[in-house]
């Protein structure tokens, strides 16, 4: 079991029982998906793009990365129906609790003048989605084996109801939230 997962059964699942009144342990939210993506406009000029993106989502992730494809076409940024436009990764389970250790603890400390993140960045039904300007923030990405600094968007998808749940689950697990 992952240090993060144990974390969660141990510490906060028992916490949110308590400050949220719930009755029953399955009222209490929980994790259950990390999507992670990379949007890549640049891949309509330069294919061989596509390919180091999905290395690299697979080195970060240790899962293959699905290739997304437009829906619809759009003359104005000559887009076609079909055509590929970037990468991501659905995380469950061990892997999702592997990443989002990483993340918290690794990844989003090693950014130039973190102060946290922003807790503005909520759906309003208790997800939570985080924009990462670069990949160089995992350890696992070699400098010199990257072609391009990329940005990649990590939604993390909860149980919960309300922004207010989620946002104290993430906080309970370790997310670093900015102090106002």
């Amino acid at each position: 079991m992952q240090r993060l997962q144990a974390l969660y059964r141990e510490h906060v699942r028992p916490t949110l029982m308590r400050e949220f009144g719930y009755r029953n342990i399955m009222e209490v939210p929980r994790i259950r998906k990390v999507v992670i993506n990379i949007g890549m406009g640049e891949a309509l000029d330069n294919p061989k793009a596509l390919d180091y993106a999905v290395q690299d989502l697979a080195t970060i992730t240790g899962q293959r990365p699905v290739i997304t494809k437009a829906r619809k076409s759009i003359a104005g940024f000559k887009l076609r129906a079909g055509r590929p436009i970037g990468v991501m990764v659905t995380l469950r389970g061990e892997r999702m609790w592997a990443f989002l250790d990483r993340l918290f603890n690794i990844a989003l400390p090693r950014q130039r003048d973190f102060r946290g993140v922003p807790d503005s960045s909520f759906d309003g039904r208790g997800n939570y989605t985080l924009g990462l300007r670069e990949q160089l923030l995992f350890p696992e990405i070699d400098y010199d084996k990257i072609d391009k600094v990329r940005g990649m968007e990590v939604t993390i998808v909860t149980t919960a109801k309300t922004d207010q749940e989620a946002k104290r689950l993430l906080e309970l697990l370790g997310m670093p939230f900015r102090r106002r």
